[in-house]
């Protein structure tokens, strides 16, 4: 049976330290005023694990770079069922525990860790006011790898946000990711060097988390170094999405899942105009070659994930996230470091093509689209099938035309 308790508590370390002083076994679900979500599992009143907040896949890629190196995460054959579930996270580490892929050590850091961030996280979003909070034994982890007093854990939480305070970080959410908005009033204050490596790594794609992790320093003083130029305008801190995993398509017997995973080149466009998706969708179809068209730019980053297209072509004008954002989160994912990205837009300028080689992209072909211009360049880097080869490979699945796989 499920128990399950709803409460508000006026201060959110009285309600960690009930759930302690009961020897709590079970979850302990905590939402603030503003819906930021986080769940803490507990087992004898310790707490053995965390999940919820802002970026959980990039907190669990970032965790097992930092602690797990030796695990390619984009190579672990995750199925879509495997990361739906509760705590996704703490049973692919037990599995991998298990199959003696990582060591004790390793897990503990990565859970330590993870601990760690959410409570920072619940400390800076409550501020230690009032929250709702509730408890429920749907899970309980029996046998924890992690058996950290919850004490401790909430000793270094309050440490840590006044830490963070007093350095007059209070208002800078470790989730945000620092881009270099002025870069000739940097140059004037700082050294060549250093202006180098703010350039290269201030560019949207990382959060403070993120490159205090690559950087390998303390996200305090690397945040500290950074705010002046936050406060002037130098650098602004965004919003960015999570990095999802990569899941394995899953196969079965019918028809348009055996063309959809068959060995015919995918061609990704992220393009917000239906009209150009359906115009390169006419060149590459009667080719042979697979369609992916995503028409919406936030929802493109899981979507090509989930794909993994062989060439992308890709808008650079799109409402809330344009393509070099786009481009420049692929190059950070492995599985996409040697995709071909080809740059779509209306604007054949130099410095638009400049700024696109610097984020990663391929190729670049400006607008309106043309078919000898789309498959020179489909055929400069994708094998292309010819007429006969279309038509065998249709025969052999039972269809008329190429099965195209939409995603709006």
């Amino acid at each position: 049976m499920i128990h399950s308790e709803l409460m508000m508590s006026n201060n959110i370390l009285d309600e960690l330290k009930t759930c302690t002083q009961l020897q709590y076994n079970g979850c302990l679900k905590v939402r603030s005023t503003k819906g930021h979500q986080w769940t803490f599992f507990y087992r004898l009143g310790r707490i053995v694990w965390a999940e919820g907040g802002s970026h959980p896949f990039r907190r669990w890629r970032r965790n097992m770079a930092q602690y797990c190196p030796q695990i390619d995460i984009d190579k672990l054959n995750l199925r879509r069922e495997d990361i739906e579930i509760n705590n996704w996270d703490y049973r692919i580490l037990e599995t991998l525990y298990k199959k003696q892929q990582i060591q004790r050590e390793q897990i503990h850091a990565v859970i330590e860790n993870t601990i760690s961030e959410l409570l920072f996280d619940l400390a800076q979003k409550t501020n230690f006011v009032a929250v709702s909070c509730d408890r429920t034994q749907e899970v309980i982890i029996d046998t924890p790898v992690s058996f950290t007093s919850a004490d401790v854990f909430m000793k270094q939480m309050q440490d840590s946000w006044k830490i963070w305070s007093e350095a007059r970080l209070a208002n800078f959410s470790p989730d945000l990711a620092p881009v270099l908005r002025k870069p000739e009033q940097l140059a004037h204050h700082v050294s060549e060097p250093v202006y180098k490596k703010f350039v290269n790594l201030l560019n949207g794609k990382y959060t403070l988390r993120d490159l205090a992790a690559k950087l390998k320093q303390s996200i305090v003083p690397l945040t500290r170094s950074l705010s002046p130029y936050i406060v002037t305008g130098i650098i602004e801190l965004v919003e960015v999405p999570d990095l999802p995993l990569s899941v394995a398509t899953v196969k079965n017997n019918s028809v348009s899942t055996q063309v959809r995973t068959s060995t015919a080149p995918l061609v990704a466009c992220i393009d917000d105009s239906p009209q150009i998706c359906k115009t390169l969708e006419e060149i590459i179809v009667p080719h042979g070659m697979r369609f992916l068209e995503v028409q919406n730019a936030i929802e493109a980053l899981p979507i090509l994930i989930q794909n993994k297209p062989d060439l992308i072509f890709l808008d650079l004008i799109m409402p809330i996230a344009n393509g070099y954002e786009i481009c420049t989160q692929l190059r950070r994912i492995s599985a996409f470091a040697n995709t071909p990205i080809v740059i779509l837009t209306g604007n054949d300028g130099l410095l638009d093509r400049v700024r696109a080689k610097m984020v990663g992209a391929t190729d670049f072909i400006a607008k309106p689209v043309a078919s000898d211009k789309i498959m020179a360049v489909v055929r400069k880097y994708l094998p292309v099938q010819t007429q006969n080869q279309v038509k065998k490979r249709l025969v052999q699945y039972g269809v008329n035309k190429p099965t195209m796989i939409w995603n709006n």
